[in-house]
């Protein structure tokens, strides 16, 4: 079946492609599973993809995804506020989350600097995080961006913009491999890595 063939399930097929690690043979097997599904079973799946477009928004503080205006994890009085870890994506953050290894707070940029491709640091949104140190309470900045030369550049600038605040900035330790993305990694690599950061000057 031809991803420009005309007709419901062409249209589905190509829909489907869209999707991340979605390739063509994969998204033609998913369409055909989906017609061949009881019909509850696949529109409980588009009711799913309804309510997350929806309901679903982004913490106003951290930035991570949410159903409310502040996510839970910034609204947890158990979490320690004096530390706050810089992920470039939402699923860095769950995944983080996921290994038990982190008790602080996050900032999700939503991306890394690439002037290449014009992502700048109005992009990214680096001004919140200087805000949120800027309000006082912050004690150490970890910087878990990406083991990329779009992290690594991130990781610089944010080093240099909160300098002037005299917070401890400091950036995992590279037991995850580079160019490796930090949401693949296994949770004993990432506990490591946040145990083992170092400090930027």
């Amino acid at each position: 079946m031809s991803a420009q063939q005309p007709g419901l399930l062409a249209r589905l097929t190509r829909e489907l492609v869209r999707l991340p690690g979605i390739g063509q043979k994969t998204a033609q097997r998913l369409a055909f599973h989906l017609m061949k599904t009881e019909k509850d079973e696949a529109l409980r799946l588009a009711d799913s993809i309804r309510e997350v477009k929806e309901r679903l928004s982004f913490c106003t503080q951290c930035r991570n995804i949410s159903e409310e205006s502040l996510c839970e994890i910034c609204l947890d009085p158990k979490r320690d506020k004096g530390r706050i870890l810089v992920v470039e994506e939402p699923s860095t953050l769950h995944a983080i989350e996921q290994s038990g290894g982190f008790k602080g707070l996050y900032h999700v940029l939503f991306g890394s600097l690439s002037p290449l491709d014009g992502v700048g640091p109005s992009d990214i949104r680096a001004h919140e995080l200087e805000s949120r140190v800027n309000a006082g309470g912050v004690e150490e900045v970890i910087i878990a961006t990406n083991p990329t030369i779009e992290g690594e550049a991130t990781a610089i600038y944010i080093t240099k913009m909160l300098k002037p605040y005299g917070v401890r900035v400091s950036r995992i330790a590279y037991g995850i491999p580079v160019g490796m993305d930090i949401e693949y990694a296994d949770e004993v690599t990432l506990i490591k890595s946040i145990e083992g950061r170092r400090e930027l000057s």
